[in-house]
Parts: structure tokens; sequence; C-alpha cells
């Protein structure tokens, strides 16, 4: 008779419970005892690999996080990560490091010039001086849901930040980002959106990554205004939706949100189909080169996989920038139709993870069968492209120019 899977979860929100109750699987007493598949908060991670537990997973034992997640989730990471990925590249003379003529990154320019305060404050200041018109987004490195976040267009409003948080006792370690704000986003119905998709990471090295088709665009409630007097505004700025739901124009119906697949229909009616493609490539290529910049620091432990929120903008010439990449992204519902949709992705992700709801074996290579993976799209297999190598040299394997395929919903993928 094949053993029920022990769950444990430390969030029990009910698209997570519903799915393992829906696979016969019985809840776990305890972290001590047995159990074969937990849903973790990063904190948890974190204690189960400190090297002081002593805790060793079992064969028999996933969980949903890298131990070192946060180089990817970490906004000041991520922003190190990739710019010595790029530096890296260009050691080894890489097409893709091509600039134009303004020095700029022509395959890579995919994140805002961004600072790590207060470490590069100088290196800020002189940059800022350079275009003193321009506005900056500050965001705490350990925060979400739009916590903490504040817009600057004055060198005194940054000195001001620095004074009061010491008179208010804020910890001096504590780091933030500076990033050059996007001022001129893709807007729909006079407002500001952002895009929230899910990319599920199975193995670093090799590296096999999923995106999921049903992601969303969160809208703000009041129209964008660039004005100098709505810096402080933050529903004209930030999509959050825990942010958004408190104002006035908050729509609980639909929560603020489209489909990922009805802005690629509104954008293929306004923009065509060729810029709509060329858009969602970018996404794509964006969300790869991400995961390669921190491949060489991230521990790839059999045990683990992972569920990233990735959150992209669209600025008013199409070009998609990659704002920030989440590691526990909500399972909160705010509707009806965004339950169903997490309830689905939940249920997607235990598809690949654990195929037919059996006790997991992490020494499968995770690389399920097509009609086993749901509403996900395979987005990146290393160990693929491996084996074709030999059929055609000028396939990508880590650091060319990769080979390209498309993905059930027209999307190119690499592999």
């Amino acid at each position: 008779m094949t053993s029920k899977v022990k769950w444990l979860a430390d969030n029990e929100k009910s698209v997570l419970v519903n799915n393992f109750e829906k696979r016969g699987w019985i809840r776990g007493t305890s972290e001590e005892e047995d159990w074969n598949f937990f849903w973790t908060s990063v904190q948890t991670t974190r204690c189960i690999f400190n090297l002081d537990s002593g805790y060793r997973l079992s064969d028999d034992q996933l969980i949903n996080h890298f131990p070192n997640h946060y180089e990817l989730t970490r906004k000041d990471l991520l922003v190190k990560n990739i710019k010595r990925y790029r530096k890296e590249l260009e050691k080894e003379n890489n097409p893709l490091t091509e600039k134009d003529e303004n020095c700029r990154y022509m395959h890579l320019d995919f994140i805002p010039v961004t600072y790590i305060l207060p470490a590069d404050y100088n290196i800020f200041v002189e940059e800022f001086r350079k275009n003193p018109t321009s506005t900056w987004i500050m965001k705490p490195n350990a925060k979400a849901r739009g916590i903490g976040i504040f817009l600057i267009n004055k060198l005194s409003q940054l000195k001001k930040w620095s004074r009061d948080s010491r008179q208010m006792g804020h910890n001096p370690k504590d780091t933030y980002v500076i990033s050059k704000y996007i001022d001129n986003p893709h807007l729909i119905g006079g407002k500001k959106y952002d895009l929230r998709l899910y990319v599920l990471v199975t193995s670093y090295r090799p590296l096999k990554a999923y995106i999921y088709q049903l992601g969303f665009c969160r809208f703000c409630t009041v129209k964008y205004n660039s004005a100098v007097s709505e810096l402080d505004n933050m529903f004209v700025h930030l999509t959050n939706v825990s942010i958004q739901k408190h104002g006035d124009d908050y729509n609980d119906k639909h929560g603020g949100k489209w489909t990922v697949h009805n802005l690629q229909m509104y954008l293929e009616h306004t923009h065509g189909k060729e810029v709509t493609d060329r858009v969602f490539d970018e996404i794509n290529w964006i969300i790869v080169h991400s995961l390669k910049a921190v491949q060489g620091v991230m521990a790839s432990d059999k045990h683990c996989f992972e569920c990233y929120g990735y959150d992209v903008i669209i600025d008013e010439n199409m070009k998609t920038w990659l704002i920030e990449v989440n590691a526990s992204p909500s399972l909160t519902s705010t509707t009806a139709a965004d339950r169903i949709m997490k309830y689905t992705l939940v249920d997607d992700v235990l598809k690949i993870i654990c195929p037919n709801g059996e006790i997991p074996d992490p020494r499968w290579n995770k690389v399920p069968p097509k009609d086993s993976m749901g509403h996900f799209d395979l987005l990146i297999d290393e160990e693929l492209a491996a084996q074709d190598q030999h059929e055609n040299k000028s396939r990508s394997v880590s650091g060319r120019l990769p080979r390209t395929s498309h993905n059930s919903s027209g999307n190119r993928i690499f592999i």
C-alpha cells in the first residue's frame, strides 16, 4: 500500500490546504516529526538550513524555498548579482554585453539604474547631479507589499529622510535601493499597471524553469500624473494591492486586476501582434537572465523548488523592466477569480513537483510530460540544451545566444 504524503505549512491558506486534501495527503504534526512536503515561510527555511540546527533533509522531503533564495529576492542582492553577471560576460567578450552609442547594454538593459544605500551614496549623488530633474524611487531591501517606499526628486528629500530615520531610532544598518523611477509607464485608461508573473524553478544546476500562463496585471486606482505635486500619492505610483485596496476608487469585484491574457489581447489590438509578441519575448528573456545571474551563487539543493513572483513594468516605448522578484508571492485572494487562479497555480506546481501526488523523490529530474504541466510552460531547460548540443553547435548552452522555441502561448522559450 502506497504511503500517504505528510504535509506541513507555515501559512495554511485554503488554496494550499484544499490542494493537499484533494490529493489525499495528511497533515503532519510538527517540524520534528516525519513530513514529506513543507510549504514554509522564508524564516522557517532559514532555520531548516541553518548549520547550527543540525537538521538534514531526507530523500523523501521537499520544501518550497532554496536555502539562499534571497540572492534573487532581496532587492540589493538582485541588483548586485545582475551587475556581476554582466561583468563576467564582458570578461568573456560575450556578444550579449554589446552596448549602444550611449554605453547602454543592448541585450541586458532590463533593470533601472539602481544604487544601494548607504554604501553607494556618493556615486548616487554624482549620478543625480547629472540629471537633476529626474525622479527616483526608494525601497527598503527586505520589505514587501509597498512598505517603506517613497519617491524623491531632490537631494534634500533624501537628507531629510536620513535625518528623520535616525531621530525615529531606525536601525542604521538597514539598507535601501534607490532606482531611477520609470516615469513614462505604459498606461491603460490613463492608469499605471504592472505585471505579476509566476516562475517555477525546480533546479539551478542545471537550470530548469517554467512560466505560468495565468499571471495578472495590477492597476493603480488613480490616473497617472508625473507632476511633482503627486509624488507622495501612492495611489498614483504603486500598484501593490495592499496599498490600492485602501483607495476610494478601489473595486473589490475585480480587485483592480486584468489577466495577462486580457493584456495580450489589448496590446495586440492597440499595438499589433508583432509588438506584443516582442514584449512577451523580452519578458521571458529578462526572467531567464535574472535566473542565470544568480545561478552560480544559488545553493541548488535537490530538496528544494521555488515559485517566484516576478514584477515587470512596460514603459510607453514598450520596453520591459524587471522591478523585483518575490520569494513568497501572496496566496491571499482578493476576489473569487483571484482565488481560483491561485488555487490552480498551487495545483499546477504540485503536478510538477509531486507527480501523481506521490511521496516526492528529489532524485527525479523534475521534467514532467507536457500533459502534466497544467498551465505552466517550459521556459528554460539547460539539461535539454546540453543533450541537443551535439546536434547543432550553434545552440546555446550557458552564456551564448540560446536556441529558442515557442511555448503553448506562442512566446519564445530558451532551451
